[in-house]
């Protein structure tokens, strides 16, 4: 069972605190060479430094940007690793799932179906709409954003669900010994760490019911299906197609994208619908295809374990 993979002896919760600042603080490490990057610009260039996100998103280009800020994942994303195998002695699949190895069907079927539907309601917006949007096309910086975005923008969202879906959620578990408390957590933070993005401050804390709506749709996808493979395709999909397709002067990832949305945006309905109409759709197909049941225990019960794992020195491979 995937929550059970990290309860062990040698496990105490005070170790996902540890870790927890371990991975931010190596995050931070990692904008090191952005933040070199612009005081370089600055220096050379005489311009002042920028003071808020938006101004940064946009002092480099939109492909350097995105590439150092991306950098900075790679880095977590490595700090993740070395904490799971070396501070808590577990593998990295004990953290990803509770099957033997790592079903890749579930990650591309998850990538597919979000990302079609992704690319598939954008271009309606756009035919719908077409007085919102212009066409953004540069033909050399959208192959540079493409090579970018395909290689680490999946880096960028395998990071978080990590921290958040895998390695908190685990952690969590360990000190509640439920299955309700990791969720309603990691969801709760997940949605909260996005109150700096300049969508925050453009259309109201609103959004944050987004956010954290998605936060509890990764988290009820990994509970129920015993593993992380349907959150790491979904996010990546999610990021990865937006990126490409569809930019904006006040969204997080300002990009070479295929269009730009010009129009002024607001917070309404479009942003209740994923949550309470596509969200629960999703889930529906997923439930059909692998089968599940047994919903309440499974997002709500206890975690009992029987026998615990008198080595403390396990990689969590066998659990």
């Amino acid at each position: 069972m995937f929550l059970e993979n990290g309860f062990f002896p040698a496990n105490k919760f005070w170790k996902y605190l540890v870790g927890s600042l371990i991975i931010f603080t190596a995050a931070a490490i990692g904008q090191i060479p952005w933040m070199l990057a612009i005081a370089i610009k600055v220096f050379q260039t005489g311009k002042p430094f920028p003071t808020d996100e938006t101004d940064m998103m946009t002092f480099l280009s939109l492909n350097k940007t995105l590439f150092l800020l991306l950098f900075s994942f790679v880095i977590a994303f490595i700090a993740i690793i070395l904490v799971i195998k070396y501070f808590h002695k577990q593998s990295l699949l004990s953290v990803t799932t509770s099957r033997k190895k790592v079903d890749w069907k579930r990650i591309l079927f998850s990538f597919s179906l979000w990302g079609f539907f992704t690319a598939g309601s954008t271009l309606l917006l756009y035919y719908a709409n077409p007085q919102d949007f212009v066409i953004n096309f540069k033909p050399i910086p959208f192959l540079i954003l493409a090579i970018i975005g395909i290689l680490l923008i999946p880096v960028q969202t395998s990071t978080e669900e990590y921290v958040f879906r895998g390695y908190l959620m685990q952690g969590f578990a360990v000190l509640a010994k439920n299955r309700w408390f990791p969720l309603v957590m990691t969801s709760l933070i997940f949605g909260t760490m996005h109150i700096a993005n300049p969508e925050v401050e453009k259309l109201g804390y609103i959004i944050l019911v987004y956010y954290i709506g998605t936060g509890f749709f990764l988290g009820i996808i990994t509970l129920m299906d015993e593993g992380m493979e349907l959150a790491l395709g979904f996010h990546a999909a999610n990021n990865l197609i937006a990126a490409l397709l569809v930019t904006s002067d006040w969204s997080a990832f300002q990009t070479n994208s295929i269009f730009k949305d010009i129009s002024e945006p607001s917070a309404g309905f479009e942003i209740l619908v994923p949550v309470f109409i596509i969200f629960p759709l999703l889930l529906f197909i997923f439930s059909k295809k692998y089968n599940w049941s047994n919903w309440k225990e499974k997002l709500t019960g206890n975690i009992i374990i029987v026998k615990q794992i008198k080595n403390s020195g396990n990689d969590g491979s066998n659990q």
